[in-house]
Formats: C-alpha cells, sequence, structure tokens
C-alpha cells in the first residue's frame, strides 16, 4: 500500500489497535501488504491457492495491471507469490490498465487463467503450474462480445462428467460449454435470465446436499451500490437459476463485492473483497481494496446460512503453522504497513519476493506456530544499509515474551543471514516479528527476505 510520511501516524496508529483485545476481535482482511480483490480460490491438494486482481497504490479508480498469487495451508498464514500474470501476457492487448477478476482452474495437470481486459472481452492463460509462467495459447480473445462491454467476471467450474462450464457478465449473465482443451467452447453464447439482485462477479460451483442430492450454486456480487453477495440455486448446471437470498447482505460497511467460493479441509469458505484496510489510514473512498475471507455454513438442503459482514465473521486456524523449514518472509497472517516486492530501489533486484518499507514498530505476526518442544535456534536472512535495526520474536502479542532478537546492520544491500538463540520457545503460540529502529534511523530500517527454526 502507499505509504508516506502523511501516512505514518495513521500506521503507528493502527499496529497499536492490532495489540489491542478489542481490535483482535475483528476478522480483517487477510492480505495487508498490497491492495488485493476479486478473490478466486482454487483448492489443489492440501493447498488453497487464492489468485487476486491488485489495486495499483494510490489508485483513485480502477488501476489494474496484474493478477496476483497467495497460498496458504491453514487459512490463516498467507505465502505471498506475487504477480503470476499480467496484461503483458496478451500481446494482442496494447493498454496499460483493465486486468479484473479472473478465475483459475487446473485440468490434466494444466492450469488455466481465464482474465477479462475490460472493454476487450475474456483471454486465456494457461501454464504448468499454478506459479506460472502462464502464456496466451489463442494470441485473442476467447470471448468478446463487441456490441457492448459486458464481457467481466468469468467464473469456470468442470461438472462431474467432465463438461466444463464459464459464466460471466455485468449486468447481464452468460454462459458458454468450453471444451475439454479449456481453450476453445462448442455452441452459442447463451444469455439467462435476469436473476434477482444480480449486479456482476458470479461464482459457480456445485455439491450435494444432506440428502445425497446435486446442488448447482451461482453466487455473485448483488446489486450496486453497496454490493452485497447474493446467491441462486439450481438442479442442472445450465439453469434455470432460483434465486435464495444473501450469503452477506447488502452494507455500507463496504461498496463493491466479489465472492469466492470453496470447500477446504472438511470447512466451507466465502471469500469477498472490502476496503477495511484503506478505511485504517483515510475515510475518503478510493478503490484501494483487500480480499477478506470467513467461514460459511449450509443448511440440510444445501441453502446457505446468511452471515454478517466479513469484521464480524469468524476464520480460524485449520491446523498449525510448522517454523522448523525456511519461511519466506512474505509468509504472514498480519503485516499491515509492510511491503511485499521483487524491486529493491537502493539495491540489486532479488529473485524471490522480500519484506520491504519496514518502520520502527511494525511487525509479521503468524498464528499458531507450533513449537513443539522447543525451538533453539532463530536464523534470518536480511539486508540493510545506513544504520539497520533489529528485529525481537516476541510470544503472543507484540509485548509479550521475548525469545530472541537478531541485529542488522549496513550489509551494503547484500543479503546475510543472523542467528539467534531462543528461549522457552515451546508449544504452539502467535510468534509476532517485531521490527526496532535506533535514534539513527526509524523507518526503511532493512529488508527481510527468509527465516528458519532449528
Amino acid at each position: 500500500m502507499l505509504k508516506t510520511k502523511t501516512l505514518s501516524k495513521a500506521i503507528t496508529m493502527a499496529a497499536m489497535l492490532c495489540s489491542t483485545s478489542a481490535f483482535a476481535q475483528l476478522n480483517m482482511p487477510i492480505i495487508q501488504t498490497k491492495y488485493t480483490a476479486d478473490p478466486a480460490p482454487y483448492v489443489h491438494g492440501d493447498t488453497v491457492y487464492l489468485f487476486t486482481t491488485h489495486d495499483e497504490d494510490g489508485a483513485g479508480g480502477f488501476m489494474m495491471k496484474d493478477w496476483l498469487l497467495y497460498t496458504s495451508t491453514d487459512m490463516v498464514n498467507w505465502e505471498d507469490h506475487g504477480a503470476v500474470a499480467s496484461l503483458r501476457n496478451f500481446e494482442w492487448y496494447k493498454g496499460n490498465n483493465g486486468a479484473w477478476a479472473e478465475q483459475v482452474i487446473e485440468r490434466n495437470g494444466k492450469w488455466y487463467m481465464y482474465c477479462p481486459i475490460h472493454g476487450n472481452g475474456i483471454g486465456v492463460l494457461v501454464a504448468d503450474s499454478p506459479f506460472g509462467p502462464y502464456k496466451d495459447p489463442l494470441g485473442k480473445p476467447l470471448v468478446w462480445q463487441k456490441e457492448h462491454w459486458y464481457d467481466i467476471d468469468p467464473t469456470v467450474w468442470i461438472d462431474d462428467d467432465g463438461q466444463a462450464y464459464m459464466y460471466w457478465g455485468n449486468p447481464n449473465l452468460y454462459m458458454v460449454k468450453l471444451n475439454e482443451d479449456m481453450i476453445s467452447y462448442s455452441g452459442e453464447i447463451v444469455e439467462h435470465p435476469k436473476i434477482k439482485d444480480y449486479q456482476e462477479g458470479p461464482w459457480f460451483w456445485s455439491r450435494k446436499n444432506a440428502k445425497g442430492e446435486k446442488c448447482y450454486y451461482m453466487a455473485f456480487a448483488s446489486t450496486c451500490c453497496p454490493e452485497g453477495i447474493g446467491y441462486a440455486m439450481s438442479k442442472s448446471a445450465t439453469g434455470p437459476w432460483e434465486y435464495k437470498g444473501h450469503i452477506m447482505d447488502h452494507t455500507p460497511r463496504t461498496r463493491g463485492n466479489h465472492p469466492g467460493i470453496i470447500d477446504y479441509k472438511g470447512k466451507s469458505y466465502c471469500f469477498g473483497l472490502n476496503y477495511d484496510i484503506f478505511r485504517l489510514e483515510t475515510s475518503r473512498h478510493a478503490e484501494q481494496r483487500s480480499v477478506s475471507a470467513a467461514e460459511m455454513t449450509y443448511n440440510a438442503d444445501g441453502t446457505i446460512q446468511e452471515l454478517p459482514y466479513f469484521q464480524d465473521c469468524k476464520l480460524e486456524q485449520v491446523g498449525s503453522f510448522n517454523p522448523f523449514r525456511q519461511v519466506q518472509a512474505e509468509t504472514m497472517a498480519w503485516g499491515y504497513g509492510l511491503k511485499t516486492t521483487r524491486e529493491n530501489p537502493s539495491g540489486p533486484w532479488n529473485p524471490t519476493l522480500f519484506v520491504t518499507d519496514i518502520d520502527d514498530g511494525e511487525y509479521i505476526m503468524l498464528k499458531g506456530v507450533d513449537f513443539g518442544k522447543g525451538a533453539k535456534k532463530f536464523t534470518a536472512s536480511c539486508s540493510a544499509h545506513l544504520y539497520g535495526g533489529e528485529m525481537e520474536l516476541h510470544l503472543d502479542d507484540v509485548d509479550g515474551p521475548m525469545i530472541g532478537k537478531i541485529s542488522v546492520p549496513n550489509t551494503k544491500f547484500k543479503y546475510q543471514e543472523f542467528t539467534t538463540n531462543l528461549t522457552n520457545a515451546s508449544g504452539k503460540h502467535d510468534l509476532y516479528l517485531v521490527f526496532k529502529g535506533g535514534k539513527m534511523q526509524k523507518r526503511n530500517l532493512f529488508n527481510f527476505d527468509w527465516w528458519k527454526m532449528e
């Protein structure tokens, strides 16, 4: 997020609030180091792959150039993998804005990313891995109804019989049957009858209810503004769609929305978007959005229990976090005020993401870290210029018991490893990596690449 001296007070206040019990009870957005929107979660193996759009720092309106990827195995600690695709992947598109709400799905070992480019249809990219590199197999849009600008927000689902479907559209809902190659379709584009309260951002999936009956779902951003998350159900993948109400009602606490729905490790989750991180800085409106998630519950007949607003929902950790490995610094449950990047304006380019823009008092928090019978050492890879700073390790709060500390001096931009012994680091705790500056330097203390414990 954009951070200047004029925001330092707001950032400091937000950091203080994060350590209070009242703030800790809020279900805040799961990504804080960038502005993210249009969540597209996908479960593969034991991992949630969360693809998002990206609001550029400082934008007033929609300024979106690339698509980001985050991963988690516990729903609360997320690793940032940066941009995995961008508008530059589409050589036929000459603009520098319009990377709108995508969705990604895997089939036969290939990963397919369906990308709307506002006003230029929906393109598709293909990769051998969720992390890319993604390539354009068509050299043109997959669909483009040039008579209007309604071709946005694609959602793709592969049914049990192998037939794949793509729905999309604002304010109308369209559908095609995708071929097995996932980059072409058969038949004509079908326009569906208007679903009550439908606006945009459809999300298509199916599952069985408690009676074993197969249900098809169409969640969507409900009529603007503010948008909620509505949904409809059908007994067929092609409709007709019956409006069922809201997963999350319209609320003045946010403005836009875009759902993403998954089942993961025996629970169901609804992802959406809001402006809760931006609200920590200002009350004015700008398209600086953030992705949130909440646990969702189905009734026996397959209908969905309505959720309160995201901040009032629950998002509990599934399992625990293993610290006995090399962990990328950009893995966190909370890191407001920090940035992640590959571009180092004051040093060499880094082949992987790292955490930067680190100021005095800011911190990274990881939830549910399992130290087992005890961790003895902590090693971190960092680089600094000028005076550097310190990293303190605390348990359960920014002011909780300190179990270790490293000092990062001037490394002349080169990454070095720094190690400290740990004391009383056993059991399961939230881990706070708290950054401290000295009298000579309070801002931009150092860059942080990875850490591990032994």
